[in-house]
């Protein structure tokens, strides 16, 4: 089994005094007991560090920063055909909040989009893509998908790295872009009017005004995802900055999956864990205990969390 956790830490100074007061017996059990490999990054990359151990745990071959396809492996998911080596992207409904000094992504899942609003923006903004010869598809509310041949090398940054920031950093500047920031402008100015959204903001709703592309890459070959766990528990609270939640959220995965986790590992079946922070990932194997020293007589204390996931 692969358990693969996002934003098991932040860069947030807040994160770290919130990591310093967790008590998690079963994650200081597995830290114990697996040996542990770092997957080192930083926090500008394109691809997060939980996207790269989601990418490993598939077998995905290795590709340049940007390219990993997501988009492709989340279409399948939803029901829908990617042919491998077919470039896709996820393209995002979501918001963009204008400030006085920046421009800022608001979470889709905060949306509060259904199936029938998403499909009444979706049906609007299809004809703009498939004019231009790209093929958009529904996958669910917050998911619609884009196949070109062209998003096969279009790197993209994940949606993860841009939700809550300065969009300026983040905006796609490759030359294979150009069609699609003119088609952004498109749906830009198509939304602004949309009777949906005058509907939304009549009950005190975002509105959708725009969309975020990530996830391109050629689609793989087909993987078993079937020992895969992304539990996400953690996202929501770190991308609002809610450390309260966010350690709540960690409590309630040490007395779940993480509890089922060393199950596991003192029954000596296969495990491979993954925290997974904004530059680095922590891999934990399971099937492989730790290294010590051979002075060591005693056994040792506990990992100090607040480092150790600061350190991601």
């Amino acid at each position: 089994m692969h358990l693969v956790l996002p934003f098991a830490s932040s860069l947030s100074p807040a994160a770290r005094q919130a990591a310093g007061a967790l008590t998690l017996p079963h994650l200081q059990s597995l830290l114990s007991r697996c040996r542990r490999v770092r997957h080192d990054g930083d926090e500008l990359s394109l691809n997060t560090p939980h996207e790269r151990a989601i990418a490993q745990a598939l077998g995905w071959p290795a590709v340049a920063d940007g390219l990993l396809p997501l988009a492709a492996h989340g279409a399948r998911a939803d029901g829908l055909p990617a042919d491998t080596g077919s470039g896709w992207a996820l393209l995002s409904p979501t918001h963009w909040h204008v400030g006085t000094e920046q421009v800022s992504l608001t979470d889709p899942a905060e949306l509060g989009l259904d199936e029938a609003d998403s499909r009444t923006l979706f049906d609007a903004v299809r004809p703009l893509f498939e004019d231009d010869g790209w093929r958009l598809l529904w996958g669910a509310p917050s998911r619609w998908y884009l196949t070109h041949p062209s998003l096969a090398q279009l790197p993209s940054a994940s949606l993860d790295r841009v939700v809550g920031r300065n969009v300026d950093l983040w905006l796609n500047t490759h030359p294979l872009n150009r069609p699609l920031r003119r088609l952004q402008a498109e749906v830009q100015m198509l939304l602004h009017r949309h009777p949906l959204n005058e509907a939304r903001e009549a009950r005190r709703q975002l509105p959708v005004n725009s969309f975020w592309l990530s996830g391109t890459g050629a689609a793989a070959a087909l993987a078993d995802a079937a020992l895969l766990q992304v539990d996400e528990r953690l996202r929501g609270p770190a991308l609002a900055e809610d450390w309260t939640a966010w350690a709540e959220a960690w409590q309630a995965l040490d007395a779940g999956p993480l509890a089922e986790a060393e199950r596991r590992v003192r029954a000596a079946e296969p495990l491979q864990l993954w925290l997974c922070g904004e530059r680095c990932a922590l891999q934990l194997d399971g099937s492989a205990a730790p290294p010590r020293p051979w002075w060591r007589l005693w056994p040792a204390g506990p990992v100090d969390l607040a480092e150790l996931l600061g350190a991601l």
